[in-house]
């Protein structure tokens, strides 16, 4: 979770891609320049240790907007899998 925070405050779009998982991963991504990324709270997890295959973390992501000069919060409760070792994003977490 923490090392996707970073490849969205730098833009990396192709790490992005590269940790999503394939079942909901979209074919591109255009990240919004006008967003700064600046803090990651993570706010809890479930599972995602060393001997799950899943977990949730829920966080929230703060930015600034440059185009309203506004800061901004994003809140979510995402799903991750792990697969041959590496975790993937799958998206927002159902809730339980």
């Amino acid at each position: 979770m923490r090392s996707r925070f970073s490849a969205f405050a730098v833009g990396n779009e192709a790490y992005l891609l590269a940790t999503w998982h394939r079942s909901t991963r979209p074919r591109s991504l255009q990240l919004d320049a006008s967003l700064e990324w600046q803090r990651l709270e993570i706010r809890s997890t479930t599972r995602g240790l060393a001997d799950d295959d899943a977990g949730t973390v829920e966080f929230d992501a703060h930015f600034w907007d440059a185009t309203s000069n506004q800061r901004g919060l994003q809140r979510e409760h995402s799903a991750f899998v792990r697969e041959g070792g590496q975790w993937f994003y799958v998206g927002p977490a159902t809730p339980e």
